[in-house]
């Protein structure tokens, strides 16, 4: 069964897929150029990869000093590289996917280098989820401070509060500069050498760098090259007045009227940031309905909490075939046509316009052809465990793909996992991730996050494989902390099999709900079922309570496992 993502705009029918569920870009990576290519990118079930736990004693901390060890060679030599070649790994594209796989490749004693050919961090550090979360916390203040009703309710009172244009697009930029030099740095501190220039694959295991005739071998290589904004046909991006998400994280201006096309992750988080400055905003969404791709009951919650009080109005069901941008004393215009028919809607005028229709992989000029690898929509295929596939099915020997190149999962952190999982395999040790274990979040006011599956997919899933569904749900306004925050607007949801406790899905909208999704996703990882999860102890009074409040609220027919027979001395 394939399953269906959330969309990170569906104003278009072939638009780029947003992983299922993901927060504002994340993304891995490093790239320069466009690419047209685009998938619906459909999140495909996942062979479950677990690691036996080990009970360790404390004693002398075993894993500290193995881990130090390791560590500690790696910082001496950078490993030891095989004769025939210069590196052990080569990880092409040095952003949040690639950062992860070279770190955990030195840890592993691997030597190791990274091919970038724009800057350290990619599209999640300088383009993507990193300043986007610093507009994001703006909005979030702007929103607390100019609510005048629920600053009452707390005994507070606030003059009018404002905001310096230029001052908040400083605080995101050196935010990125931060972590960009962080990543950079961390890199360095291991003994990862950092190979500037766009990589090009020659042949098996034999990359150039740049223009020059610097060509670099490695025993193993790793495509990390991540995406670039999606845009349509017909629309014209003039970086001022029509503008991708690249140049929306500037914040040059706030514009009065926005018209954003796609109402998925970067839509959706770009309406909080230009509303909560004062702008007005309009949807255009090809679906009927906004937010698709949301579990259905989350998605209704949201819109009544996010979009309907907000100085927001939408078209839906409607394609944006042609914009022009703003002409001297002529605004922006977006031409509306059916999504079905085709037949002509509407004509906006706004100000601006915001392109959010999705993500393109960034995989031209990488060399593919080199190898006989054919990409399917711009996308590289691979199959469970990353390993390439070539154009005539077979797998391509020592050759890799991670995070948006391939498709699987577009988030940054699914990236880094993937690039993980491959280090895993490179140095002997089989590990296939399981997608399905890795949350998402939406990082609106209030927040948004998942993991596994929306409530139809997993009634889907039980249909074709013939096991009963049910859900629970618990709300933010029996929860003390939320409550005491005046925040009790809120909703969790679980989705289980009742016969075996299997946790099938987890849906949060309310506060914190990005932070409080892991305990949920790490369930799934690592098995764990609802009969023993509910034995676990939340600190009181805390938003995590809302998870303790879910999981106990489940009714499964299986007992829970065997508990641990002898005492822990304390």
């Amino acid at each position: 069964m394939t399953l269906s993502p959330i969309s990170l705009s569906s104003s278009y029918t072939t638009t780029i897929s947003q992983p299922h569920h993901c927060s504002l870009f994340n993304t891995t990576t490093s790239t320069t150029a466009t690419s047209l290519n685009l998938k619906f990118c459909s999140l495909k079930p996942e062979p479950f990869a677990f690691t036996s736990l080990r009970h360790r004693s404390h004693h002398n901390h075993p894993f500290r000093r193995t881990h130090f060890n390791a560590i500690s060679s790696a910082l001496s030599n950078n490993g030891t590289a095989p004769k025939s070649f210069d590196y052990d790994l080569l990880i092409i594209g040095a952003g949040v996917g690639g950062h992860g796989a070279a770190l955990h490749a030195v840890e592993k004693g691997l030597k190791t280098a990274v091919v970038e050919g724009d800057v350290v961090g990619g599209t999640c550090v300088n383009r993507g989820c990193v300043p986007s979360k610093a507009l994001l916390a703006v909005s979030g203040r702007m929103r607390e401070l100019r609510n005048d009703h629920h600053l009452k309710s707390l005994g507070i009172q606030v003059s009018n509060a404002g905001y310096d244009r230029q001052a908040v697009a400083d605080h995101a930029n050196n935010l990125a500069s931060k972590i960009r030099g962080n990543l950079t740095n961390s890199m360095k501190a291991l003994g990862v050498d950092i190979l500037t220039g766009f990589g090009t694959i020659l042949g098996p295991q034999k990359v150039k760098i740049g223009s020059s005739n610097n060509i670099v071998t490695a025993k193993d290589i790793i495509i990390a090259t991540g995406s670039v904004p999606f845009v349509p046909k017909g629309i014209e991006v003039d970086g001022k007045t029509v503008i991708t998400s690249d140049h929306a994280l500037k914040l040059e201006t706030v514009p009065d009227w926005i018209a954003i096309v796609g109402s998925g992750y970067i839509g959706l988080e770009f309406s909080d940031v230009y509303t909560a400055l004062g702008s007005e905003v309009t949807f255009v969404e090809a679906l009927d309905q906004l937010m698709p791709g949301f579990d259905p009951e989350i998605s209704k919650l949201a819109q009544r909490v996010l979009i309907n009080p907000r100085n927001i109005d939408y078209h839906t069901g409607v394609f944006a075939s042609k914009i022009t941008p703003a002409r001297v004393g002529k605004p922006v215009l977006i031409e509306l046509i059916d999504a079905k028919t085709k037949e002509q809607k509407d004509t906006l005028e706004v100000d601006a316009a915001l392109i959010a229709t999705g993500r393109a992989p960034f995989t031209q000029g990488l060399g593919l052809e080199n190898i006989d690898v054919t990409t399917q929509r711009g996308f590289v295929p691979v199959d469970e465990r990353m390993r390439v596939i070539d154009a005539n099915g077979s797998l391509v020997p020592h050759l890799y793909c991670i995070g948006d190149a391939n498709g699987k999962m577009m988030l940054a952190h699914a990236a880094s996992a993937q690039g993980i999982s491959v280090v895993e395999q490179v140095t002997g040790r089989d590990h296939v991730l399981n997608h399905l274990s890795i949350p998402a979040a939406c990082f609106t006011h209030p927040e948004i996050s998942m993991v596994g599956l929306t409530e139809p997919q997993a009634r889907e899933k039980g249909e074709k494989e013939g096991f009963d569904v049910s859900v629970a749900k618990t709300s933010f306004k029996a929860n003390t902390k939320a409550l005491a925050e005046n925040e009790g607007e809120g909703l969790a949801k679980l989705i289980y099999r009742p016969d075996n406790g299997e946790i099938l899905g987890v849906h949060i909208f309310g506060l914190h709900a990005a932070d409080l999704i892991h305990e949920a996703s790490n369930a799934i990882a690592l098995g764990t079922r609802i009969q023993d999860i509910k034995f676990a102890v939340h600190a009181h009074p805390t938003l995590s309570e809302v998870l303790d409040e879910l999981f106990k609220s489940a009714k499964v027919k299986a007992q829970a496992s065997d508990q641990v027979k002898e005492p822990v001395a304390v």
